[in-house]
């Protein structure tokens, strides 16, 4: 006869947290990094175009990212130095680093959206090529790379998120360098044996009768 039991088998499964910890960790990085890669190679691209008047004939230029902000640039190289740092610090420090990370991110978006329709840039080129200091520049068009530099700040901004959800469950650099607070066991020296040739000797030296009873 067969018996039912209502007692439930063991399971052995991976906690969540770890879970969670792990892969987040995999998705900050990968935002983070390439956030930071798509911004900086977003602001060496023309932003924009147009055409200066120079001795009766249209003379074209161009302004890459660079030449209308540098403020994406700069905060994709602070947001990618505080993916960095996340890793080096704990508790508040690490809410404090993120949250670096998220701004970077946040005015890495504002900057690069605010340059995709600035025209100072080219105003400014028209008057260096025609001489004329009030010359502006004409039939100005601008590029899409504006809008990518501002999907860099996103994928950072989203990296910065998730280290404010997630960071206190992801590992540190030094964490496997400290100890954990556990009383190390003493070593203890094994006797001497007194038949031993250096310990005869010693014995010797302090005036002792090594052959004795």
């Amino acid at each position: 006869m067969e018996y039912v039991t209502a007692v439930p088998h063991p399971r052995s499964a991976a906690p969540g947290p770890a879970r969670s910890g792990r892969r987040s960790l995999a998705l900050a990085l990968l935002f983070g990094a390439l956030g930071a890669a798509v911004v900086l190679l977003s602001s060496r691209q023309d932003w924009s175009k147009g055409t200066a008047t120079v001795a009766g004939g249209d003379f074209p230029l161009s302004a890459s990212g660079g030449d209308v902000t540098g403020v994406p640039a700069s905060l994709a190289i602070v947001g990618l130095a505080a993916l960095v740092a996340v890793f080096a610090v704990r508790h508040a420090g690490r809410f404090l680093v993120a949250g670096l990370l998220a701004l970077s991110g946040a005015g890495t978006i504002a900057s690069a959206l605010l340059g995709a329709s600035d025209s100072s840039a080219l105003d400014e080129k028209a008057a260096q090529a025609s001489g004329d200091s009030a010359a502006t520049v004409g039939a100005m068009t601008h590029t899409a790379w504006p809008y990518v530099a501002a999907a860099g700040g996103l994928l950072l901004l989203l990296a910065g998120l998730l280290a404010l959800r997630y960071g206190r469950l992801w590992p540190t650099m030094s964490g496997r360098y400290e100890r954990d607070g556990t009383p190390r066991p003493r070593r203890t020296r094994p006797p001497a044996d007194p038949d031993r040739p250096e310990e005869i000797w010693k014995a010797l030296d302090r005036g002792e009768d090594p052959t004795g009873a």
